[in-house]
């Protein structure tokens, strides 16, 4: 299949349930850690690193035939907080309705029997974009830009920022996604002979801690 296909799993308009995610940027904006284009920027840099590098190795090993329970499973252990785990599988299985719709496959239907409350979103984008013909460098770059558009969108409705300063934030954000995509991608490369404890780990405290108090407050604009 073409390559258009990754233009598409990366597309925000792709009806998976993103769109209603803040990527952990509504709390941090409540707490006045970002507030302008360059603290979003930073913000949006950590999670790039963190919980993107994570999300991108784990559709990489997806998209490269890696058992997705077995990465379920490493999924949940790369997710401390209760909160985050339900956000994460609440977008799976909207990802998974989008995917089957748009990619159908038998390890998408296999997948989605398994876990009918939804695996990880990472891993459903990841059998997503193998189902599609795509590579697993291909699924990190998905995962990657994922985890900094989407708070960057966000953060524009939040903040009332110019859209044009957040696409270019995400411009001046190019090299650094590259780099995590090839590092997730490599990863995924060593988990035949290394197991998943090959793929990143990487963690982000302070999005756990900010995800599970923000899915507590009773007024909010975005669900996570």
């Amino acid at each position: 299949m073409s390559r258009a296909a990754l233009l598409l799993l990366a597309d925000g308009r792709f009806p998976a349930g993103g769109h209603a995610h803040s990527g952990g940027v509504e709390a941090a904006v409540a707490h006045g850690a970002v507030h302008d284009t360059r603290s979003l920027e930073a913000f949006c840099l950590g999670r790039l690193h963190t919980a993107g590098l994570t999300a991108a190795g784990l559709s990489a090993a997806a998209a490269a035939g890696v058992d997705p329970l077995l990465l379920d499973e490493a999924a949940d252990a790369r997710t401390p907080v209760p909160a985050l785990r339900a956000v994460a599988r609440r977008l799976g299985r909207q990802m998974m309705r989008a995917a089957r719709a748009t990619f159908p496959s038998p390890a998408l239907d296999a997948l989605a029997a398994a876990r009918p409350r939804g695996a990880h979103q990472p891993i459903v984008l990841g059998l997503a974009a193998r189902a599609a013909g795509l590579t697993p460098l291909d699924a990190a770059y998905a995962a990657a830009y994922e985890n900094a558009g989407g708070p960057a969108t966000a953060a524009v409705r939040l903040l009332s920022l110019d859209p044009l300063d957040a696409s270019g934030l995400l411009a001046r954000l190019g090299p650094d996604t590259d780099a995590v995509a090839a590092a997730a991608a490599q990863a995924a490369d060593r988990v035949p002979a290394e197991g998943v404890d090959a793929l990143p780990s990487a963690s982000s405290p302070l999005l756990d801690i900010t995800g599970e108090q923000h899915a507590a407050w009773t007024v909010r604009l975005f669900a996570s």
